[in-house]
């Protein structure tokens, strides 16, 4: 062990290792018990505390508001997904025209937040599926990607909230998601490389077979 790390140094080396705790986002049986208006003020006065203990003038005109909007931003935006109420609405479509090829919806942009230390994750998902009776909107598919991605998040949790809200809205077990993104908790501090990505996916039902996995891989990485 090093002698010359603090205690400090060795619980920051711990808390980056990737750890993903459970399939579901972990929430509290209390999570929606306050109002929007609430947590906003809450938050509000936490980061006030915050930005004062970092020594910042919260009288500067340039700061002032800052508390607020980042408490806006984090119940509004970024972290909007955590809430239920803001699930995306799939509706089902009959499949009346027959269609039973695989429908690939790629580069759907992905802004998320680590969840160890709540900094960004950019990227792009890449998402398939194989109807067997149902269809639904193809914008629908954009929007499942944001929801889960609009939370605290692990990649390898987001890449499969998202094939299994996609499997129970198709009712298929036909579908395939893969998501590649650059994490600035990686670029930005720790190790700082910035030339690294991380690519997760999930295949089910008929994407478990190589034909199929290699027809969406081959959609994917076509050129636009």
């Amino acid at each position: 062990m090093d002698s010359h790390k603090t205690d400090i140094d060795r619980d920051e080396e711990a808390m980056d290792d990737h750890i993903m705790s459970s399939l579901d986002t972990p929430l509290r049986p209390d999570a929606f018990a306050l109002t929007d208006e609430a947590k906003i003020a809450i938050i509000e006065g936490h980061f006030h505390e915050i930005m004062h203990t970092l020594g910042l003038d919260l009288t500067d005109d340039s700061l002032k508001g800052t508390p607020l909007r980042v408490a806006k931003m984090y119940v509004k935006e970024i972290f909007s997904g955590l809430h239920p109420k803001n699930k995306p609405v799939a509706r089902r479509f009959e499949n009346k025209y027959g269609y039973h090829k695989m429908l690939v919806e790629r580069d759907i942009t992905v802004y998320s937040s680590c969840e160890h230390h709540f900094v960004p994750i950019i990227g792009k998902a890449h998402v398939a599926y194989i109807p067997n009776e149902h269809v639904i909107g193809l914008s629908k598919l954009n929007r499942i990607v944001h929801y889960f991605a609009r939370r605290p998040q692990v990649q390898e949790r987001m890449t499969m909230q998202i094939a299994n809200e996609l499997k129970q809205a198709l009712k298929t077990d036909n579908v395939a998601v893969m998501i590649e993104a650059d994490h600035l908790c990686v670029m930005s501090r720790g190790v700082n490389d910035v030339s690294s990505s991380t690519i997760t996916a999930e295949y089910s039902g008929l994407f478990d077979q190589e034909q199929y996995r290699n027809e969406f891989l081959g959609h994917i990485r076509t050129s636009k």
